[in-house]
């Protein structure tokens, strides 16, 4: 077997498109032998023949390495061996896969045989009844051999060896697990003679008269006659003849419309779905059906804990229904094609999708892109071979606007011959690759983690004249339509400033979107002692490379359930914008489809007084067309101020009148609100004597000037708090400040992670208690002074008046300027009067809404893979938190603060670096926060903008505290 060429594979068919035929087939996939030797030196020579039945047995499609044969690795950008292209390393497993198998009687009546390999990582040498076949180079390629003349009638034996690494591996460095094996479906076809070998779809739509062009190029064998018909349309063709359709519906990511097609010849039918688009750039925007659309994306992986990369069609079925019903309409398909039954969905359901060659040599940029393939001519036929089986495997498909050349690696004359080979093969859509900066061989500009600043720029370059002395590339550059095929990255708590970047996308109409990175995290799943599961990312298996926790990154987890991430990129991208006037007279409706009118939504509004719904009702919505907006006057019961205690919150819902294939009627689309604060009274303070140790329910502990107990409950503090445990976006550092480290480390230099406290004075006078105090870093001199005055109130209960302010220099911005308490017993949940339900923070907000919740233990907080800082809840005037040692309710008498309750302490979910190493603690961490920094998208990307940044500042806060009985 040979690891070590700078060659595609060989022995293989020319590639083709996924057809759905009638001709029969027979799947190979189940239990297969298996064997796995350490390197090729140390394989034996006889594994084609010698008697399997001692081997051990996988799964296929699966990984072996998942199945008990080794363990994953991960790394990112690192390579895991030496840089010493094309050579793998010397330790490379290598695994024999052998199956004996009676081909079907329908499969071996035919003359022509097939047999197809969707998916084997990294290479492949396969041999059919001891003749070899060939070899394969392109892990998520398809690759079918001929096997007309080895085939038997009879018992046939496969013999497939795959190594784990091989020259194909410097191609494929994609920022995912090092996942080997036969890891997508092996299946024997029958071609008939006389039957359709091929077919290329061009289906054309012109917006302005309407008309569908179709043109269609059918490879049949031997030339025979093949027609195409589509009954709906009255098509009953030559399948080689152009047809011009009067009145087709054209397809789109909002209504696609499919049109059931067939191509037949005497001896095979094959199935199409056609999508009538056209795609194009026109002054500097994208366009599809000639009006612009916007991209609201994500970097799709295919990834499951148990299984890794091997397909499942229910799975990948709910995904796509869940990012559908999150607002998503774009795919790029990160960083290879995906299991082409995923194009089918994407037909189906309504995606715009770059569709992304298997192709990343990102390894190279470690030294500093010396040897990189993409300029390296002896690579080119292995660069061409991977975008010719990505394009003409997936060119029927209508959700396909754009090819992409691959990812992450850099430039070159073969990256430039792959876009010139795709271009004219396929002029009916873009060529997209984000590594050619100055876009000369793309057709759109393509952008990774621009800053906001920078997007602002790419916009209006594009609004002014091109310079006199621009140069033909640059000013070919400012005629292509912008997108970020990477522009947020979510990891742990955020990603933050989503919004910001939207506001940017909208504003500018150069700008077609972008998509976040990614949609799911890759956590690995494993057995726990205790019969649970536990979710493992990179250095868990061993590694010696690895990059940690970089590969559980998602809008979902790893199980798709949705993180809060994914809650508000929805509502930055939601279809329907809602804003409420500042007076409640009416509401402003932006349509923000780019092909729908708003006739399958309905608007609804109610009107909520302190959490009691007060009015209701449905808004008659004017027609409002794709890109338009509309006002709509409100209700006098909606407009009239109330007195409210706590908040008087009007909010207006866009919602779908009908279900559809991925949501259920009543589906809200977009929201909005306008939320009016209460004017609550302060309760009449008691006349009770005061000392230093007690006021009122309230027990003071004299040394630290702090709580011990309020009624019956047991608490301790307020301590003044101006760190978090760090998020993996403080953790890591920002591209908008290169020069400076992570906010960890800079937390960390200032002391903030490990102030500690002074009383100054604890003074009883004037029927309150007054206690100040002063926290302070240790090594430094910066430090905040607190003064907290406790007034007694009815029923134990206090009110609290807070003055925080800085004292001495700061050498960085705080993390949160807040109020620490903890109450003794464990969480139950929490009542609050806030932003919610999910987790808000100042760049991140925008799908919290002010209502009155409810929370349990499990949503208090993430449950991050690696635990760190979430579950804060913005906006919060009165909240009620529930403990095995009591309830504690907290109210505010002016602003609203911010509010985390935990079961962990902060120092707990600094040190654990996994979820399953935490242990309870039997208290209630409790954060009442002034002010917050926001979270950034530091683990690629800026960090927190400017704006949501929190410098030492002084505030100010009226609180009333009170404790409730325990609960039975």
């Amino acid at each position: 077997m040979e690891i070590a060429t700078t060659r595609p594979g060989s022995g293989t068919v020319a590639p083709r498109a996924r057809l759905r035929s009638d001709a029969p087939k027979q799947s190979l996939d189940g239990q297969w032998r298996f064997r796995v030797s350490p390197s090729l030196r140390s394989a034996p020579a006889d594994w084609r023949t010698v008697d399997a039945d001692d081997w051990g047995t996988v799964e296929v499609p699966g990984h072996w390495n998942l199945q008990g044969y080794g363990s994953p690795a991960y790394s990112n950008v690192q390579m895991p061996f030496p840089v010493d292209p094309p050579f793998p390393p010397d330790v490379n497993p290598i695994g024999d896969h052998r199956l004996d198998f009676t081909a079907s009687p329908d499969v071996i009546g035919h003359r022509r045989r097939l047999l197809r390999f969707d998916g084997i990582e990294s290479a492949a040498e396969i041999w059919l009844n001891d003749t070899l076949l060939g070899t394969t180079r392109g892990s998520r390629l398809t690759h079918e051999f001929d096997v007309s003349d080895v085939l038997v009638d009879g018992v046939n034996r496969l013999a497939v060896r795959v190594a784990q690494f091989s020259d194909a591996t410097y191609l494929e460095n994609q920022d995912m697990w090092w996942l080997p094996g036969i890891f997508r479906s092996v299946t024997l076809l029958a071609r008939p003679d006389g039957g359709v070998d091929d077919v290329f779809v061009r289906a054309d739509y012109d917006p302005l008269t309407g008309t569908g062009a179709l043109d269609l190029a059918a490879a049949v064998d031997g030339g025979a006659p093949a027609r195409v018909v589509i009954a709906e349309l009255g098509i009953d063709s030559s399948a080689d003849e152009p047809l011009r359709i009067a009145d087709v519906e054209p397809w789109t990511a909002e209504h696609p419309r499919l049109y059931d097609a067939e191509v037949r010849t005497a001896t095979e039918t094959v199935a199409l779905r056609v999508g009538f688009r056209r795609v194009e750039v026109r002054d500097a925007r994208l366009l599809v059906n000639g009006a612009p659309i916007m991209l609201r994306g994500v970097n799709r992986h295919e990834h499951r804990p148990r299984h890794g990369r091997v397909f499942d069609a229910a799975v990948a079925r709910d995904e796509l229904l869940l990012m559908k019903q999150h607002n998503i309409n774009a795919v790029r398909t990160s960083h290879y094609p995906p299991h082409p039954d995923v194009l089918d969905l994407f037909d189906e359901l309504g995606f715009w999708v770059i569709d992304e060659c298997d192709l990343e040599t990102h390894g190279f940029e470690h030294v500093g892109w010396r040897g990189n393939p993409s300029t390296d001519p002896v690579w080119r036929d292995a660069f061409l071979d991977r975008m010719r089986r990505t394009v003409h495997r997936d060119k029927n498909h209508a959700s396909v606007i754009m090819w992409s050349l691959g990812n992450e690696s850099h430039a070159g004359a073969n990256l430039e011959a792959m876009a010139r080979w795709t271009k004219a093969t396929d002029p009916t859509r873009l060529v997209h690759y984000e590594g050619d900066r100055e876009s000369r061989y793309v057709d759109v500009y393509s952008r990774m983690y621009a800053s906001h600043d920078e997007v602002r720029e790419i916009g209006e370059e594009a609004l002014r004249p091109v310079a006199f002395d621009a140069t033909p590339a640059q000013a070919h550059r400012l005629g292509l339509p912008f997108l970020q095929c990477e522009f947020a990255h979510a990891m742990g708590t955020g990603p933050g400033g989503l919004q910001e970047y939207w506001d940017l996308f909208e504003e500018y109409p150069r700008h077609a979107g972008g998509f976040v990175w990614e949609w799911l995290e890759h956590g690995i799943a494993v057995d726990d002692p205790d019969g649970g599961t536990r979710i493992l990312y990179g250095g868990d298996f061993g590694e010696e490379v690895h990059d940690g926790n970089f590969v559980i990154d998602g809008l979902v987890d790893a199980d798709r359930n949705p993180r809060p991430g994914l809650l508000h990129y929805a509502a930055v991208i939601a279809p329907v914008v809602i804003d409420v006037d500042a007076d409640r007279t009416a509401v402003r409706i932006a349509n923000r489809y780019d092909f729908l009118d708003l006739g399958h939504v309905r608007v609804r509004w109610s009107r909520t007084v302190d959490g009691e719904v007060t009015a209701s009702g449905t808004l008659d919505l004017p027609p409002c067309a794709a890109r338009t907006a509309v006002s709509i006057p409100l209700p006098e019961e909606g407009r009239t101020d109330a007195a409210a205690a706590v908040a008087d919150v009007l909010t207006v819902e866009a919602v779908t009148l009908a279900p559809s294939a991925w949501a259920d009627a009543g589906h809200v689309l977009g929201s909005g609100q306008h939320v009016t604060d209460g004017r609550p009274e302060a309760p009449p303070a008691l006349t009770a004597a005061v000392t230093q140790e007690r006021v009122g329910g309230a027990a003071f502990d004299v040394t630290t000037g702090g709580l011990r107990s309020l009624g019956a409950l047991a608490v301790s503090g307020p301590t003044v708090g101006i760190w978090r445990a760090p998020t993996d976006n403080d953790r890591d550092l920002g591209n908008d400040e290169l020069e400076l480290p992570p906010y960890s480390e800079r937390w960390r230099a200032a002391g903030i992670d490990r102030t500690m406290t002074r009383l100054v004075d604890l003074t009883p006078a004037g029927g309150a208690l007054t206690v100040r105090t002063r926290t302070g870093t240790p090594i430094l001199d910066s430090a905040v002074d607190a003064t907290l005055r406790w007034t007694a109130l009815e029923g134990d209960a206090v009110r609290l008046d807070v003055e925080l302010e800085p004292r001495g220099t700061w050498t960085t911005e705080w993390a949160r300027l807040g109020l620490d308490l903890v109450i003794d017993g464990a969480p139950i949940g929490v009542d609050l009067a806030g932003s919610g339900p999910m987790h808000s923070y100042p760049d991140l907000r925008s799908a919290a809404r002010f209502g009155w919740w409810h929370l349990d233990a499990d949503d208090l907080v993430v449950d991050s893979i690696r635990p760190q800082e979430s579950g804060s809840r913005m906006g919060v005037r009165d909240a009620r938190i529930v403990t095995w040692g009591g309830a504690l309710r907290v109210s505010t008498l002016d602003h609203p603060f911010a509010l985390t309750v935990s079961p962990h302490s902060r120092k707990a979910l600094d040190a654990a670096l996994h979820n399953w190493e935490l242990t309870p603690e039997g208290r209630t961490f409790v954060s009442i926060d002034l002010a917050q920094s926001g979270v950034g998208t530091a683990t690629c990307g800026p960090g927190v903008l400017p704006r949501h940044r929190l410098p030492a500042r002084s505030a100010a806060i009226s609180l009333i505290l009170r404790p409730e009985p325990v609960p039975s």
